[in-house]
């Protein structure tokens, strides 16, 4: 009963994070227009939240390491509510960037989140509660831009307000429910401070190195495709913004279906890094596919392929990553990974922005390329790791 606590209040966070920034895609443009931002301006707002957080992340979780998960778990969400209030009350431009850095500066949640998972669960049953994780994420993905839209009509600042409440209810609830995982905290409280070189020294590690790769590399192909995705929706098949709204929504849906399956695809593979290759194959196939079409229903199809498989790839790649962890140092990891989130989430969208200046496919064709890459990668993944695994 106190694992399944444990997770559910987790499983609250990741919706609420996910929301909370999902609220804030239909919106920070428009919001921002009366304060100055352009166009320009937009993509190095968007950015600044994934910069910060590349470096922030890591030490976040290293000194949940340290100090313990709670604890840094309900300062993050804190953070984030802060961060949802000060861009609701803007007043100038510098005040939204500000709010986005603090928001990337506190912004460790889901990896602290990932490093409970990693505590609460065993090998077997790990990708198990990286799927639920991510089904939650995806599901706060999906909502999140349908009810910041809707919330809008009551004022353009009431959906940041709303994702500030939800933030720090949150925290609250992991004040009363969250019960301490990392016991190792109070076993070793003379641990090394984070040293930011880790960044770089953990690309060189057997199976822990190509795994963080794997991510960036498909985490950036993705932002390339979401950003590819919207023009073409928009340019070539000339939907509304309802229609785009609905069809992203059902790309979403595609992910979370998948990584609900999880539990029955690790029973039937029990190698995680093949379930990885396999998938992040079938990725490239349809994204190739998708790059050479122009009508709604093929483009349809090789997105929701896509969308299908790619929702294999954090529940397989964190479930590697905890294996490969020593306990001491799991939140330290889980940080560095997402710290390269981060980075393909900054990186995505501005290398599409080139792609897109060449034709209107070509950030398909980029995203496919990333994959390619993240294939080879992941293939000397599969040659490192341990057998049955």
């Amino acid at each position: 009963m106190k694992l399944k606590r444990i997770l559910w209040v987790l499983v609250f966070i990741c919706i609420i994070d996910s929301m909370g920034f999902g609220m804030m895609i239909p919106l920070i443009y428009s919001y921002g227009k009366q304060f100055g931002l352009t166009k320009a301006s937009l993509g190095w707002l968007t950015a600044t939240f994934s910069v910060v957080q590349f470096f922030s992340t890591p030490l976040l979780g290293s000194l949940s390491d340290r100090f313990g998960r709670k604890w840094l778990l309900v300062t993050c969400l804190i953070g984030t509510a802060a961060s949802f209030a000060l861009f609701g009350l803007a007043g100038s431009l510098l005040m939204l960037f500000f709010a986005r850095a603090l928001d990337g500066l506190t912004g460790g949640d889901i990896s602290i989140a990932q490093a409970i998972v990693t505590d609460i669960s065993s090998p077997q049953n790990r990708a198990k509660y990286f799927g639920i994780l991510g089904s939650a994420f995806g599901f706060g993905s999906v909502m999140g831009p349908a009810v910041g839209g809707l919330l809008s009509g009551f004022g353009m600042s009431v959906p940041f307000f709303v994702a500030a409440g939800l933030s720090l209810t949150g925290a609250l609830l992991s004040m009363i429910f969250l019960k301490e995982t990392n016991n190792t905290s109070k076993k070793q409280p003379k641990k090394k401070t984070f040293e930011f070189r880790s960044l770089i020294t953990v690309l060189k590690k057997p199976i822990i190195g190509p795994a963080v790769c794997t991510g960036f590399l498909l985490t950036t192909a993705q932002l390339v495709m979401l950003i590819g995705f919207q023009t073409f929706c928009t340019d070539a098949l000339k939907l509304t913004p309802t229609q785009v709204g609905i069809f992203y929504a059902g790309f979403g849906v595609t992910g979370i279906l998948t990584q609900l399956a999880v539990p029955l695809i690790t029973k039937l593979i029990s190698s995680r890094s093949i379930i990885l290759l396999v998938s992040t194959i079938i990725c490239l196939a349809a994204m190739t596919f998708t790059g050479f079409v122009n009508a709604v229903i093929p483009f349809a199809v090789g997105i929701g392929i896509y969308g299908l498989f790619n929702g294999l790839r954090n529940p397989m790649l964190n479930a590697i990553l905890a294996d490969e962890s020593k306990s001491a140092k799991q939140g330290e990891l889980m940080g560095i990974n997402q710290s390269y989130t981060s980075l393909g989430q900054a990186t995505g969208p501005i290398i599409a922005g080139l792609a897109l200046g060449i034709t209107q496919s070509a950030a398909f064709f980029l995203a496919a390329f990333l994959m390619l890459i993240a294939v080879g990668v992941s293939f000397r993944l599969k040659v490192q790791e341990s057998p049955g695994k």
